[in-house]
Formats: structure tokens, sequence, C-alpha cells
């Protein structure tokens, strides 16, 4: 799932929340440079896992999530493209 909501200075704040299914998640992107390290998803007391970026309105991010080696897409997101790799992207729109 992923949540928005607008912040100041044309920014728009982006949450991903996932279902805590026991395992290390993060989000992987252009906003981040792909690197598993920098977002990852924190365990919360409501049985989910999530993160807060702030990205820049009006503006398109592809992500995929990282969990134990794999790779896979939200399916609540914006959209989807190819990435090259005979797999897809998720995009968020802000």
């Amino acid at each position: 799932m992923i949540r928005k909501q607008r912040a100041a200075d044309n920014q728009t704040k982006v949450t991903f929340v996932l279902p805590d299914a026991g395992a290390s998640i993060s989000v992987v992107a252009d906003f981040n440079e792909w690197d598993p390290h920098v977002h990852p998803l924190k365990k919360r007391t409501n049985g989910t896992r999530s993160v807060q970026v702030t990205l820049p309105a009006g503006s398109a991010a592809r992500f995929r999530y990282l969990a134990d080696g794999s790779f896979f897409d939200d399916p609540d997101a914006d959209g989807f493209e190819p990435n090259g790799c005979g797999e897809t992207h998720s995009l968020v729109l802000t």
C-alpha cells in the first residue's frame, strides 16, 4: 500500500506500507540509487512494516521491494513499466 500526503515546499510525503511477514524488507528505487540499506521498512505495532520518504510533487518514481534477496512490485502502485531485465518497476506518482 502506498499513502501520499502533500508536504510543504512542493513536496509529497510517500509512505510505503506492507504486512509484516517476518522478513526484512526495503524499498529500492531511483530516489535512493537502488540501495537496499537506505529505506528499510520498520516493523510497526499494528502488524505492518513501513517507511516514509519525501519526493518532489509532480514527479514519478520507480521502485521495487527487496525481501530476502527477492524483488517484487507493489500491487497498489500507480503503474508499472518494464525495467529492462525482463521484469517491471512499480511507479509512484506524486
